[in-house]
């Protein structure tokens, strides 16, 4: 079995496609594929529509992303795993790939890079700014990590605790640093999905603006520390 993890909150204009995504994906592979929606201080129809699509929904009320994605996952029956946001899209290979990756032994998991469901000069230049920032970052955890979707075997997941429920942010980051220094150990490598991709929503830039990361340099640099918690809610929690 493959187990699919979604964490979400008020996110009834999005999961259904999400969800639908999965589906699709899950044509291509010969495995079971469960879908596990945490669905997270909610106060819309998030869950409703995610039952409608036939996921396991589970509640929790943390205001922490690590928090709710650790809930997820440990509750997944699948020995593979994959992690993705609600408002993104995985492509129809993607479990196909991943599974592949994994039944190799090369490695250990990884990521998957991502792309905007429409582009303009503001929010090429805000992925360029935030990039820089986070290189001082990326080499202190030993280079680049994609994230965005994350794929793992549960038992490496159990292995390094799950993501670090102390951090507000960057906690995907830091799950993929721990994962890559794990996989070392047994000769595996951190990959990047090379055929897949995940199609991610831009609707922080459609409410506030392209430029918004840019002209709110100082918080988002505060996020950039992964233990300030009150640029986290501004930035993640407090705008819908």
């Amino acid at each position: 079995m493959i187990s699919v993890v979604i964490p979400a909150h008020n996110e009834e204009k999005y999961i259904g496609k999400c969800l639908s995504a999965v589906k699709s994906a899950a044509k291509y592979v010969p495995d079971s594929v469960e879908m596990i929606v945490v669905a997270n201080r909610c106060t819309d129809k998030t869950a409703a529509i995610a039952e409608r699509f036939g996921a396991h929904v589970l509640n929790n009320e943390d205001k922490c992303i690590a928090a709710v994605r650790n809930t997820g996952v440990r509750a997944a029956r699948g020995e593979i795993v994959v992690t993705i946001d609600a408002d993104s899209l995985m492509t129809k290979y993607s479990l196909a790939e991943i599974k592949g990756n994994l039944e190799s032994g090369v490695y250990v998991g990884g990521g998957t890079n991502p792309k905007f469901d429409r582009m303009s000069l503001g929010i090429a230049a805000s992925t360029l700014y935030v990039a820089v920032n986070l290189i001082p970052v990326m080499f202190k955890n030993g280079g680049y990590l994609s994230g965005a979707m994350f794929w793992f075997r549960k038992s490496d997941f159990d292995a390094i605790g799950g993501f670090d429920e102390t951090l507000v942010s960057l906690e995907d980051m830091d799950f993929a640093k721990r994962l890559k220094a794990h996989g070392k150990l047994s000769g595996r490598k951190y990959g990047t999905l090379k055929k897949s991709y995940v199609l991610t929503s831009a609707r922080k830039f459609d409410e506030f603006g392209d430029w918004y990361l840019i002209k709110n340099r100082s918080l988002t640099k505060r996020i950039f520390t992964g233990r300030d918690r009150q640029a986290a809610d501004e930035f993640y929690y407090d705008v819908r």
